[in-house]
C-alpha cells in the first residue's frame, strides 16, 4: 500500500497551509530526510521532509494550491517492489479548489478566529443532510472558495443555504454546481446598511483607478502578506497607540562596541571560539530588556477583564525578508550577556531570511524591537505587534550639535520612539521605561552589571 504525506501541523494553531512548491517529481526516487515539497504558512515557508524512502508515485496536491487543510494526503509515495498499479486501490482525499486569484483581506479570517474555528462535519455521498442555516447575521462565518463565492453571487444564490462538500466544509465550485441542478435559496436583497453612530470614523469608498492597459500588473498576495495586513490594521483600528521620543548619545556605546570587537577571539573567519561581533543593535535589545526588568508593567499583554503579566522577558526583533516583516524572539534576553544576544540574533536572522524559522521561534515576545537606523530613517512610530503592550522604534546614530555644560559640541545621537498600549502603559509608566533605556544607553557600562 503506498504511503501518504500528509500536510503537517507547522504550529499548534494551524489548520490550512499554502503547498508553495514541489521539489521532488513523479518518478524521482525518495530516501528518507528528502525534502519533498515546501508549504507556507502565515509566517514562514517551511519544508516537509520524507520520513520513509521509496518513489514518488503520485502528487495529490499542485504547487501554489491554497487552503490545504492539516493532515490532507498531499502525495503517495511507492514502497519497494510497488508500481504504480497500487496507486488505483489508494485512499486519497479530494484537492481543495486551487484559488485563481487572492481572497481579499477583509475576507480572511483574523488569526485569533482562526484558533477557535472547528472544523464543520463533512457531508456523506450516501445520504446528503439538509442544507444547515447559517447567514452572517448570526455571526458565524461562511467558508467558501473565491470561485464558488463569485458563482453564486452570479447565480443570486444564497451561501448560508447550501453545504460544503470540501475540507472543513469549506463551500466549493461542485457544491454550486449541484446547487445550479437541484435549485437553491435566493439571496435576499441586500439593504442600505445602517446609519453610522455619530462621530463614528467612516471607511474611505474610492472608485478603481482608470488606467490603460498594460499600465500595472496585479500580484497575489502571500499568505503572510494578508497576515501581516490583517494583525497591523487590527492593531492600528482596536489599540489605542500614544508615542514618546527620546534622544540617546551612543558615543560611549560605540567606544565600548570597538573596544569589546576588539577583544573578540579570533579565528580564520574573524570569530573563533566564544567569538563575536556586537552591533549597536545587540546593545538595543540587552538595554530594552533590562529596562523591562525595571519597568515591568509594559511586558505585558491586554486580554479584556485581565491585563496578563509576563515571568520572562523575551523581546521580539524585526526582521525584513523578502516575503515581509518577520519577528525573531531572543528568549529570557535579560539574562543574557551581549555575546550570547548577539549571536543568537545573527541565527535567527538568517534562517527568518531563509523561511527556516520553526513557529515556536517567532511566536510569544512580550515586546519588540523596530530598528531602521541602517536604512538612515531619522525617527519613525511603529505599530504595536499584537498582543504586546508595547514596540520599541529605534532610528539611526547621526551627529548632531548638543549642549554641554553650557557650551555647544557634537555628540552622535540616536532617536528612539515607544509605542505603548494606553489601556495597560500610562504616560508616565511609558516615560519611566524610556528614561531606564535611554539611561542604560548612555552608560553602557551598566548593562555588564
Amino acid at each position: 500500500m503506498p504511503i501518504q504525506v500528509l500536510m503537517p501541523a507547522l504550529s499548534p494553531t494551524m489548520t490550512e497551509g499554502t503547498l508553495a512548491k514541489w521539489h521532488k517529481q513523479v518518478g524521482d526516487d525518495v530516501q528518507s530526510g528528502d525534502v519533498l515539497a515546501e508549504i507556507e504558512t502565515d509566517k514562514a515557508t517551511m519544508e516537509v521532509e520524507a520520513v520513509e524512502e521509496g518513489k514518488l508515485g503520485k502528487i495529490l496536491i499542485d504547487a501554489g494550491t491554497e487552503g490545504v487543510a492539516v493532515n490532507t494526503p498531499i502525495a503517495l509515495i511507492l514502497e519497494e517492489g510497488e508500481d504504480d498499479s497500487a496507486l488505483e486501490g489508494a485512499e486519497t482525499a479530494p484537492k481543495p479548489d486551487k484559488k485563481p486569484a487572492p481572497k481579499p483581506a477583509a475576507e480572511e479570517e483574523a488569526p485569533a478566529a482562526k484558533q477557535e474555528r472547528k472544523p464543520a462535519p463533512r457531508a456523506e455521498p450516501q445520504e446528503k443532510p439538509a442544507p444547515p442555516q447559517r447567514s452572517a447575521a448570526d455571526g458565524e462565518r461562511i467558508f467558501a472558495s473565491p470561485l464558488a463565492k463569485r458563482m453564486a453571487e452570479q447565480a443570486g444564490f444564497d451561501l448560508s443555504q447550501i453545504a460544503g462538500s470540501g475540507p472543513h466544509g469549506r463551500i466549493v465550485k461542485s457544491d454550486i454546481d449541484a446547487a445550479l441542478a437541484g435549485g437553491a435559496p435566493k439571496a435576499a436583497p441586500a439593504q442600505a446598511p445602517a446609519q453610522a453612530p455619530a462621530g463614528a470614523p467612516r471607511a474611505a469608498s474610492l472608485p478603481p483607478a482608470v488606467l490603460p492597459e498594460g499600465a500595472y500588473t496585479d500580484e497575489p498576495v502571500s499568505t503572510m502578506r494578508k497576515v501581516i495586513a490583517e494583525r497591523l490594521s487590527l492593531s492600528k483600528q482596536t489599540i489605542p497607540h500614544f508615542y514618546l521620543t527620546v534622544d540617546c548619545e551612543i558615543d560611549a556605546l560605540l567606544a565600548m562596541r570597538k573596544e569589546l570587537n576588539d577583544r573578540a577571539p579570533k579565528g580564520e573567519n574573524g570569530e573563533g571560539d566564544g567569538g563575536y561581533k556586537l552591533s549597536v543593535n545587540d546593545f538595543i535589545i540587552r538595554a530594552a530588556a533590562l529596562a523591562m526588568r525595571k519597568v515591568p508593567t509594559v511586558n505585558a499583554s491586554w486580554n479584556g477583564d485581565t491585563v496578563r503579566k509576563y515571568h520572562r522577558i523575551d523581546v521580539s526583533v524585526a526582521v525584513a525578508t523578502k516575503s515581509g516583516l518577520i519577528t525573531p524572539v531572543i528568549r529570557d534576553a535579560d539574562n543574557k550577556g551581549l555575546a550570547q544576544v548577539s549571536n543568537e540574533m545573527k541565527d535567527l536572522a538568517a534562517r527568518a531570511q531563509q523561511g527556516k524559522l520553526m513557529p515556536e521561534e517567532y511566536q510569544g515576545g512580550g515586546f519588540t524591537i523596530s530598528n531602521m537606523g541602517m536604512y538612515g530613517v531619522k525617527d519613525f512610530a511603529a505599530i504595536i505587534n499584537p498582543p504586546q503592550s508595547a514596540i520599541l522604534a529605534v532610528g539611526t546614530g547621526e551627529q548632531r550639535p548638543v549642549v554641554k555644560n553650557g557650551a555647544l559640541a557634537i555628540a552622535t545621537v540616536m532617536s528612539c520612539t515607544i509605542s505603548a498600549d494606553h489601556r495597560i502603559v500610562d504616560g508616565a509608566v511609558g516615560a519611566q521605561y524610556m528614561a531606564a533605556f535611554k539611561k542604560l544607553i548612555e552608560e553602557p557600562l551598566t548593562m555588564l552589571l
